[in-house]
Order: structure tokens, then C-alpha cells, then sequence
């Protein structure tokens, strides 16, 4: 994207990579080789590798499986057969097994007894696992998986934490050809049935309980509905995290790991399922999202190997759980050689800083974590360069939600001032970012620096015209390989088709507000559905957020704004109080005053209430729609999916607040 001649001159970056580092970026390699083989620019850096990557789709893709040596069994007939969205098909012909890739270090005799796995719990002691003994393992249990009947396309359940076992039953699991899919043992039963029960396993991967903020969670009676409520498993596997022995009727996880067979990798077509990942469905039934072996195994090789800058010396380090996408996200460190870092407990646990001690314990070089987590160390006055070393973090990562600008001060100021920040932004619909790292481009505060390779990322009007330096609803024009190849118990597609292509046929609509400006780097406003429109002046929720929660007397907010009627509009502004905190007329003068310099006084609330606690979603984002429903006076059993909440009683008070003000 060229500047227009009158373009405000750009904003000086918080960071710039340096010529050495620019040189040394496996992206750098890439496009001079790409250059040299598949006809990409070798001038123009990134920006006109991007350029390339998404006007010459299949060539691009063709020169990824190739840099990365994707393993294809049965070759491919073409790389894109039919790029129509929904239904692009991608590589038909072509066999290849993803766990075959993830486990391929294990094949070095140099690489063997390095750690593939370093697992760090409350008590930040590290434990590796080495690739031999992660291949061996995976092997062991692929082949009892056979025994018990699991066949390609079965589908296979974790209940689990983020623990070792959990890697390899995954990629056992994907070495039979079966179905993975997981959740988080702080999941009620209610949740996980929600999402199991739409998938009908035949096999449960479960713990007897787990550890968080220094206390010990018993989870048996919630294994016990789970073994009632899916009528389909054929074998229930204990591991007994807490020590508990074998419940009666259940295999051991131990002597499903102890044999020494060779690991068989099932060669499955590209398009055949990986993994079921679960929207956040805070209405009705969570969308059970399918994506494919080969899809995510390009998708991912891409995003971890050239925008992470992952390779074999690397340890990489994302703090999550089993429950959300980053997961399956960072099990694909694996691809590129990685130690992966798998953290199970609390993020605060003993202290806010906690995840800056398990940075520095593991030697993490990517650290990734959520804008939340930065944003409550700087209110908690951590210091992690002070208090910690972090001469290896290269990188620190944030999602979940938009990194406010304080936010990339407190890091830039706070770790270290050459600092790679990457803000990224994609969603579990994809496994990946549509934004986000690019180890070459600088960093501006508040900006993810650039739509990934690959991705088609634009920003439309609501007439489906691109805009430059103007809110936009965030659309992807062309396939990503990683995009679902359906959704579960959909037929006919009509859930899927509805989710991402209804307002604009064909182009893949996100559901986020984004500003793309004039150097491609990338703003991200917030929720385009539940987004703030006064006036016919277009706000994001997070525009918000990030003005409010910088004073220190506020914990959390959440914003909403309410068509009403007659025509008019009601925007309240719900806030969580620090602790000694008074919502007094001096703050709410305090608040109104900070949204109306610094964003807009159109966007100023018409009522501050005070609230017990914001409602999140069992993946930690906040519940704007859902609360929105409520306001409008919709019933909370139709307002909200029960299960996909993290406490359910909160939102009884915004369904009292609705009464009020109805």
C-alpha cells in the first residue's frame, strides 16, 4: 500500500529490527529463495512478499509445503482445485499425516534426547521430555488406540490440563487418523457435554483433578458424569494427576505408554479432519469447528516457522489451556523443530508476575500471553527485567484481545527496549492469526504490524468496498487452507455459511471492526457486532476498555450499546471496581472526562453502573452480545448458552439491571 501524497507523515516505530536481525529471519531465507524458485519479489521486503503471496495463492502455497518439506505420501494433482468460500478444496490427491511432521526432530540422532516438551506447573520446577521419548510414547499409545478399535475419522476426547499426556494423545490420536478434541478440567459438566456430546467419542483422555492457585481440584465426580452422559466411548483413560488409583472400568494411562512400538502414521487425504475446536457459543450450542491435517499442518508451518521466527533453537512458551485454540496453536511449535513450554496453573499464581519467573526458568525465547495479563502486571507494578532474566525472550506475543497502547509502553519500557511486540488477532474459526507477527517490520503502539502471507485480510464498508485509514468490517477474500472444512452435525452447511459468508457471499466476514492503514499495519477495534455506533460514529468496545482501565480505580469494564425503539440509544458503561475503590460522582466525572478527551464525546456513557464482576466466556473474552440480549429484555436462558459462561450468577445481575431499566 503506497501513502498518498497527503498523508500525515507515519508515526516513528516503538521498535525497528535491525539490519543483522532483518538478515538472520527465516521470512528473509524464504523470500529469496521463493524469489529464486517461484518467481517472488526479491526487492520490497515484506510488503511485497505479501503482495505476492496473496495474488498468486497457489504458487505461494506450492513454495510453503516445499521450504518446509511437507512429506505428501500420494502426490497432489493441484494445489487449489476449487477456491470457492466456503468449500475450497486444497491439495486434492495428496496423503500426508501432520503427528509424522510434528514428531520428524525425533528421526535426528543429533536432536533425539533434546527436550521436545518442557512441562513447568505451580511449583516452576521445568521437566523435559525428550523427542525420542515423545515419539516412543506416541507410538505406544497409536498402537493401543488400534487395539481398542479407534479408526480413521473416530473421534477421540481429552479432558485434560495442559500437561505431556495431553500432546501425545493428541498426536496419537492424529497418527491413527482419528479426531482430536480437548477440554479444560475447569470445565463444569454441563460445558463439556455441550461439546463432546456433538461429537459422540469413542475414547476419554481424563485426569482425577487438577492444580490451580496453590489448591488441589478434585474432578472425579465430573468424570464420572462425563463416563454417564457419552454413551459412545468404547475406553476411558485415568491419569492420575492428583495420585488418585484407576476408577473401576477405566484404563491406565502408564501401561498405555510403556511398549516400544515404532510409531505408524496413518496417511490420511489433506482435507481429513485434525481436531474439533469449539467457538465460544455463548448462544445456543457451541459451533463444533472442524479443520483438516493438511490444512492446519501449511497453516502452521507458516505462522510458526516464518511470521514466530520459530526454529530448533527455540523454546516456545504460550500461556492456555486445553479449552482454546492456542493450544492446538502451540503443540504446532513441534513442526519447527521447538521445545514447546507447557505451563499448567494459575497465570498469577504465587504472584502477578508468575509467568515472567516460568519465562526465564524455561529459557523461553517467544513468549506469549494475553493483553489482559499485560495489561494486570502493569496495574500490579511488576517489573519483570528487574526481578527477572530475560535475555533470551526475543518475542512477547499477546491475544485474546487488542494490546491497549499502555500496554505496548509497559513492555517496551518494562522487558526490554529491543523488544519484538506482536500483537496478533485471528480467532479459533482458523487456528491462526489473520494478523499480527512479522519479525522483519517495525512496531507501532497500538498496530499489529501486518496481514499474514497468505491472507487476503481487507477491510469493507458495508457496501463491500475496501477502505484504507477507515473503520472496516475485517474480511478475508480468499481461502486460507486452515479455514473449517465444516462445522460438525451441519449437513447441508447452512450454520457454516451463515457464521462467516452472510452478509458478503463468498469473502469470509470475521465479525471484527479493523482500521488497515496507510503503511499495512493492522488496527483492531473490538466485536463488529456488538460495536458502539452513536451518532453514525463508529466506536469499538476495546477503544473503550483500553481509555477506562488505565485509572487505576477500575478493574474491568464492559460497554454496551442499546438501539432503542423510539430511535434512541442507550450506551451504559458497566465497571468492576478495584479493590477500596468508590463509584462516587468524582469518579464518574473522572471516567467521562478520560472517554471524552482522549476517544470522543459522543461515545461518552449515559449511565456508569457499578458491578459485581464482568462475565467472560470459558476462553476469558468478555460477553458483550449476550449481556446486549439481556438489556433488550431477551431471557437469560435464550440469551446466553449456561455452560459457555464462567459465572453464571453474574449475568443474572445485568438480567436484573435489563428489568430496571426496561
Amino acid at each position: 500500500m503506497t501513502s498518498p501524497a497527503n498523508a500525515a507523515p507515519q508515526p516513528a516505530p516503538l521498535w525497528q529490527p535491525g539490519p543483522d536481525r532483518i538478515a538472520g529471519a527465516r521470512i528473509t531465507a524464504f523470500q529469496t529463495w521463493a524469489a529464486e524458485r517461484y518467481g517472488a519479489p526479491a526487492e520490497g521486503g515484506y510488503e511485497a512478499l505479501h503482495r505476492w503471496s496473496v495474488a498468486e495463492l497457489d504458487t505461494f502455497w506450492k513454495a510453503v509445503a516445499d521450504w518446509f518439506d511437507v512429506r505428501f505420501s500420494t502426490p497432489y494433482e493441484t494445489v487449489l482445485g476449487d477456491r470457492s468460500m466456503p468449500g475450497a478444496q486444497w491439495f486434492p490427491g495428496a496423503t500426508l499425516n501432520y503427528a509424522e511432521h510434528a514428531l520428524r526432530t525425533a528421526e535426528d540422532p543429533a536432536r533425539a534426547d533434546d527436550a521436545a516438551l518442557l512441562h513447568v506447573d505451580e511449583r516452576h520446577e521445568p521437566v523435559a521430555t525428550s523427542w525420542a521419548e515423545l515419539r516412543r510414547q506416541v507410538g505406544s499409545l497409536a498402537a493401543e488406540l488400534r487395539a481398542l478399535g479407534v479408526r480413521p475419522g473416530d473421534r477421540v476426547s481429552g479432558y485434560l490440563p495442559n500437561i505431556p499426556q495431553a500432546v501425545t494423545a493428541l498426536l496419537a490420536t492424529a497418527a491413527v487418523g482419528a479426531v482430536w478434541t480437548s477440554c479444560a478440567p475447569d470445565f463444569g459438566a454441563r460445558s463439556v457435554l455441550d461439546r463432546f456430546q456433538q461429537v459422540e467419542p469413542v475414547v476419554l483422555f481424563t485426569v482425577d483433578g487438577y492444580r490451580y492457585g496453590g489448591k488441589e481440584h478434585d474432578r472425579s465426580d465430573v468424570v464420572a458424569e462425563l463416563r454417564r452422559e457419552l454413551p459412545t466411548l468404547r475406553a476411558v483413560v485415568h491419569i492420575p494427576l492428583l495420585g488418585t488409583p484407576a476408577p473401576q472400568g477405566t484404563l491406565d494411562w502408564s501401561s498405555l505408554t510403556e511398549s516400544d512400538n515404532e510409531p505408524v502414521f496413518e496417511q490420511v487425504p489433506f482435507d481429513h479432519p485434525l481436531w474439533v475446536l469449539y467457538s465460544s457459543g455463548t448462544t445456543g450450542l457451541p459451533k463444533a469447528i472442524v479443520q483438516s491435517q493438511g490444512g492446519i499442518l501449511l497453516e502452521h508451518f507458516k505462522q510458526l516457522g516464518l511470521h514466530c521466527d520459530l526454529g530448533p533453537e527455540d523454546r516456545f512458551f504460550w500461556y492456555t489451556s486445553t479449552g482454546w485454540m492456542m493450544w492446538n496453536f502451540l503443540v504446532s511449535g513441534l513442526l519447527t523443530g521447538t521445545t514447546v513450554v507447557l505451563y499448567d496453573g494459575s497465570p498469577g499464581f504465587p504472584e502477578t508476575g508468575a509467568q515472567w519467573a516460568i519465562a526465564e526458568r524455561t529459557g523461553a525465547t517467544l513468549f506469549g500471553t494475553s493483553a489482559a495479563y499485560v495489561m494486570a502486571c502493569g496495574k500490579a507494578d511488576v517489573h519483570p527485567s528487574r526481578d527477572h532474566d530475560l535475555s533470551r525472550v526475543k518475542c512477547v506475543a499477546t491475544t485474546g484481545s487488542p494490546l491497549p497502547p499502555d500496554g505496548f509502553r509497559w513492555l517496551h519500557d518494562e522487558v526490554r527496549e529491543d523488544l519484538w511486540i506482536a500483537s496478533v488477532s485471528g480467532g479459533t474459526d482458523v487456528c491462526s492469526c489473520f494478523a499480527g507477527a512479522v519479525p522483519t517490520l517495525p512496531v507501532h503502539i497500538g498496530e499489529l504490524q501486518a496481514a499474514c502471507l497468505g491472507t487476503d485480510l481487507q477491510a469493507w464498508d458495508p457496501q463491500g468496498k475496501p477502505v484504507t485509514g477507515e473503520v472496516g468490517e475485517l474480511v478475508v477474500v480468499n481461502p486460507m487452507p486452515s479455514m473449517p472444512i465444516r462445522f460438525w452435525n451441519d449437513p447441508d452447511g447452512s450454520r457454516y455459511r451463515d457464521s462467516y459468508f452472510e452478509m458478503f457471499p463468498g469473502v469470509w466476514r470475521h465479525g471484527d471492526w479493523i482500521t488497515i492503514t496507510d503503511h499495512g499495519s493492522v488496527v483492531i477495534h473490538g466485536r463488529s457486532d456488538s460495536t458502539l455506533n452513536r451518532q453514525g460514529v463508529r466506536m469499538g468496545s476495546a477503544d473503550i476498555y483500553e481509555v477506562v482501565e488505565r485509572l487505576p480505580e477500575i478493574r474491568e469494564s464492559l460497554v454496551i450499546g442499546l438501539e432503542e425503539p423510539d430511535g434512541g440509544y442507550w450506551m451504559p458503561l458497566f465497571v468492576h471496581l478495584a479493590e477500596g475503590a468508590v463509584l462516587d460522582d468524582a469518579l464518574r466525572t473522572k471516567v467521562k472526562q478520560a472517554i471524552r478527551e482522549q476517544l470522543s464525546p459522543r461515545h461518552v456513557p449515559d449511565e456508569i453502573i457499578e458491578v459485581p464482576g464482568v462475565p467472560h466466556t470459558l476462553t476469558g473474552k468478555r460477553i458483550e452480545v449476550p449481556v446486549k440480549r439481556l438489556l433488550q429484555g431477551t431471557p437469560l436462558e435464550k440469551a446466553v448458552n449456561p455452560g459457555s459462561v464462567d459465572n453464571l450468577d453474574l449475568l443474572r445481575f445485568y438480567e436484573a439491571v435489563a428489568r430496571k431499566h426496561g
